[in-house]
C-alpha cells in the first residue's frame, strides 16, 4: 500500500508523459505568460521536462492501520520535488497524488507507469515512517531502508531518453531526499532521549541511511544487442523507404514511355505505382525485421505480468516476429 507516490507524470488520461508532454509544456508556458501579465516576472517559474504533473503520491501516514502515525518520509519526499519545481534550471514534472486514485494499491501505479501513463513513479510506503519508528524504538535489526520507498519505470519505452535524462534525474532527486532526510533523522533522534543508544548500535542503517528507493525497471532494455537495429538499421530503413520513388523511378518510366508497346493511361499507372510501392515496402520492412533475427534477439518468449520486472517477454508468444514485422511495415505504408 503506497503511503506516498511520486512521478514524473501521471497515471490517469487526464494527464500522458508521453503523449501529452508537449501539450502540458505549452499549458505551462501559457499559464506562465498570464501570470506575467497579472503579476510581472515575480510568479514561480513553471517547471520544464518530460514528465506529467500528476503521478506523484503522498501515502505517508493515510493509509490504515498507520494512520496515527505522523508521517515524516512523505512529506520530505513532497517538500524535496516542490523545491524542484519551483527552481529556474529545467527539471521534471511533478504532482502528488491521493492515494485513493489507485484503490491505495501500488500495484496499480505500477500498472498505470506500465501503460505509458507516466515516465515513472515515486512510490513511498504506507508504512515507510512507521517501520523506521519502530526499528529505532525496538532494535529491529531487520529493518531494511530500500523498502521505504519505490521507483518504477520501464526503460524498454525509450532507452535514450531514460538513460540521458530521466534516470540521472531522478537519482539526483533520490540523493538529495536521502540527504535532507537523515540529516533531519538523525537529529531527531539524537535528541530523544527515550531511545536507548544500544537500539541505534544495533541498527545503524535506521540511523544512517535510514531511508532509501527499490528501483523496479519493470522492462529494461534487453539485450544490448537491440541497440543498432533500432537505430542504425530504422535509419536505413527511413532512408531507403523516402528515396523509394525515385529508386524504383525509371523501371515505372518504362510502362509510359518504353517502345514496343502502348503506353498506361494515368489513372492505371498511378495503381500500378501504388501496388508497386505495398509490395516493395513489404519486403523492404521484411528484410529489416531479418536483421534483428540476425543480430540474435528473442522473438519467442513467453509474457509476463505487467507489473512484475521481467526480460524481454513477449506479449504474442511466438506470433512477435509477425507482430514486429507488420509494425516496421506500417510507418511506410502511411
Amino acid at each position: 500500500m503506497p503511503e506516498h507516490q511520486h512521478s514524473s507524470e501521471t497515471p490517469s488520461s487526464e494527464e500522458t508523459l508521453s503523449g501529452h508532454a508537449v501539450d502540458r509544456h505549452q499549458e505551462d508556458q501559457e499559464k506562465l505568460s498570464d501570470d506575467e501579465e497579472k503579476g510581472g516576472n515575480n510568479g514561480p517559474p513553471q517547471p520544464t521536462g518530460f514528465f506529467d504533473k500528476r503521478l506523484k503520491k503522498d501515502f505517508d501516514g493515510r493509509v490504515a492501520p498507520f494512520t496515527g502515525v505522523t508521517p515524516l518520509v512523505g512529506p520530505m519526499i513532497t517538500q524535496t520535488t516542490e523545491m524542484m519545481l519551483s527552481a529556474p534550471d529545467p527539471h521534471l514534472g511533478y504532482v502528488t497524488m491521493d492515494p485513493a486514485v489507485f484503490d491505495n494499491n501500488p500495484l496499480l501505479v505500477r500498472q498505470a507507469v506500465f501503460d505509458w501513463k507516466a515516465y515513472a513513479a515515486i512510490i513511498t510506503m504506507p508504512n515507510a515512517t512507521a517501520m523506521l519508528q519502530q526499528a529505532v524504538d525496538q532494535a529491529n535489526t531487520t529493518y531494511d531502508p530500500l523498502g521505504a520507498c519505490q521507483v518504477v519505470y520501464v526503460e524498454a519505452r525509450d532507452e535514450t531518453t531514460y538513460l540521458n535524462y530521466i534516470i540521472p534525474q531522478l537519482s539526483t532527486l533520490e540523493t538529495q531526499i536521502i540527504s535532507k532526510f537523515g540529516q533531519m533523522w538523525t537529529s531527531m533522534v539524537l535528541q530523544n532521549t527515550s531511545i536507548p543508544r544500544e537500539n541505534l548500535q544495533r541498527v545503524p542503517q535506521a540511523l544512517s541511511p535510514a531511508i532509501g528507493f527499490s528501483q523496479f525497471n519493470l522492462r529494461p532494455f534487453r539485450p544490448a544487442v537491440m541497440t543498432p537495429t533500432v537505430t542504425i538499421g530504422l535509419i536505413y530503413l527511413i532512408i531507403l523507404s523516402f528515396f523509394s520513388f525515385s529508386f524504383y523511378l525509371p523501371i515505372h518510366m518504362k510502362f509510359v514511355s518504353s517502345e514496343g508497346h502502348p503506353p498506361l493511361k494515368f489513372p492505371v499507372f498511378i495503381v500500378w505505382r501504388w501496388c508497386a510501392t505495398i509490395v516493395a515496402y513489404f519486403f523492404l520492412s521484411l528484410s529489416y525485421s531479418l536483421i534483428s533475427l540476425a543480430f540474435q534477439i528473442p522473438f519467442a518468449n513467453h509474457s509476463a505480468e505487467t507489473t512484475a520486472v521481467a526480460n524481454n517477454p513477449e506479449p504474442y508468444g511466438k506470433g512477435t516476429f509477425v507482430v514486429s514485422h507488420l509494425l516496421n511495415r506500417l510507418p511506410l505504408v502511411r
